[in-house]
């Protein structure tokens, strides 16, 4: 397990600072260890006090830790004043540390002063020179270049200006940009461009302290800083997108959703292969239509079809009873996966999705048990998306739920001109599809 020291404030609201870092190297599967250089009393409305913790109880952690345990990597976030930078500058010399990530946290989001000009001052004089990457994001750039930064232009100008200062590799932060974020790393001789999708989200507080300890993690692995820095991207933008939005103010990222996704994969599997077994006990032939039927259950947090799994080949009608080709896998059919994330994008928790077959008797069926249920008119559909597979069912689910507000247990249609009339049913697990089939 690679080591990863994290020299940064403390976020008493585990948003930022060092609880942002120690999630990330933890779920990203290195071993975190913390400097704590400040205690704030935070939360997402912002720091309402600040107290800088002593230069030489700073040295003290620094030492206890570099002189015993070592590290792989070291990253430094919200150092303070100019004191604490020289003690942090010493100590990382002494030590002989390799790989030091400097993120240059001077402000809050909400505009609480966490450097003050003094250690700007000996951040340009003491850290820069001995830095591996420095990430800083456009406003703090601007603070070092001394110009203002419009476009991506500006940012290739401040990076190759913020390398004559000492870093061997500068990565500017888009994330401010109007347009799409798009980050500039400079390496002396080029520049490379990281393009990502912005996420529609107010709660992005710890961003920058979570790309950079992501960052940390993976150059502590020894992997290149082009990979490194693209991978982390990666992480931050799942955090980001499945952002936990707690608090009245500016929410925290999701540090474990990527780590959920992937400790779900086998568990999906095989709560899909035990209902199926259930469903063979049952004698379901008649609900299962001319077009066969599936049952599909999505991992948390998912974003694409293949983050979904079913069975390839579909659920088939043998007489009273029904069987597969072969077990669960993810991404076997793309038409049912769209409703699960049609779905998901209502109710996160409504991952498991199972079509039956059509009938006025069914449907009234599935009232009386006291489940909701709701029916969408495929003639509405937009010709657009009339070609593309699953699209026609993604719009109708998600037109229903429009209207609804929420997921409801089971949604059908009537069918069209080469469309079989079919019953959706909907739940949080695939165990639940098949406590409601049972009672049909």
């Amino acid at each position: 397990m690679q080591k990863v020291l994290s020299i940064a404030g403390s976020d008493s609201g585990g948003g930022a600072g060092i609880q942002a870092d120690l999630k990330t190297i933890l779920s990203l599967g290195g071993y975190g260890m913390s400097v704590i250089t400040a205690l704030t009393a935070q939360n997402t409305l912002g720091a309402h006090a600040v107290s800088v913790v002593e230069p030489d109880f700073v040295e003290k952690q620094i030492e206890a830790v570099l002189s015993d345990i070592g590290a792989d990597c070291v990253k430094t976030g919200m150092l303070g004043n100019g004191e604490i930078v020289k003690v942090v500058a010493d100590q990382i010399l002494k030590h002989g540390v390799q790989k030091l990530v400097v993120d240059p946290v001077i402000l809050s989001k909400t505009g609480s002063v966490l450097l003050d000009e003094s250690g700007r001052k000996e951040m340009v004089k003491k850290l820069f020179p001995i830095c591996y990457l420095l990430t800083p994001n456009i406003p703090e750039a601007e603070i070092f270049y001394g110009k203002k930064i419009t476009g991506v232009s500006d940012m290739k100008k401040a990076a190759k200006a913020l390398m004559k200062m000492g870093p061997k590799f500068v990565l500017v932060k888009g994330g401010h940009l109007k347009d799409a974020p798009v980050d500039v790393l400079h390496d002396g001789n080029q520049d490379y461009e990281f393009q990502t999708q912005r996420v529609r989200t107010r709660h992005t507080h710890g961003t920058g302290c979570t790309l950079s300890a992501a960052i940390s993690t993976f150059l502590a692995e020894g992997m290149p800083v082009m990979e490194s820095i693209d991978k982390a991207k990666r992480y931050l933008y799942r955090a980001l997108r499945f952002s936990l939005g707690m608090g009245r103010g500016i929410g925290p990222l999701n540090h474990y959703a990527s780590v959920a996704r992937e400790i779900a994969r086998t568990e999906v599997i095989e709560e899909l292969d035990k209902a199926l077994n259930r469903l063979k006990r049952l004698h379901i032939g008649h609900l299962i239509p001319e077009v066969q039927s599936n049952l599909a259950y999505a991992i948390p947090y998912a974003e694409t079809v293949n983050d979904v799994a079913s069975f390839p080949g579909r659920i088939v009608r043998l007489v009273n009873t029904i069987d597969t080709l072969t077990g669960a896998r993810f991404g076997a059919s793309r038409q049912i996966h769209h409703l699960v994330l049609a779905a998901m994008e209502y109710d996160p928790q409504r991952r498991a999705a199972m079509n039956l077959s059509y009938s006025d008797i069914l449907v009234k069926r599935i009232r009386s048990l006291g489940f909701t249920v709701a029916e969408f008119d495929r003639s509405r559909t937009p010709p657009d998306l009339q070609q593309e597979e699953g699209s026609t069912l993604a719009w109708g689910v998600q037109d229903v739920m429009e209207e609804l507000g929420r997921v409801p247990d089971a949604i059908f249609d009537r069918g069209a001109v080469g469309k079989v009339p079919l019953i959706r049913l909907f739940a949080t697990d695939p165990s639940s599809i098949v406590d409601l089939v049972a009672r049909l």
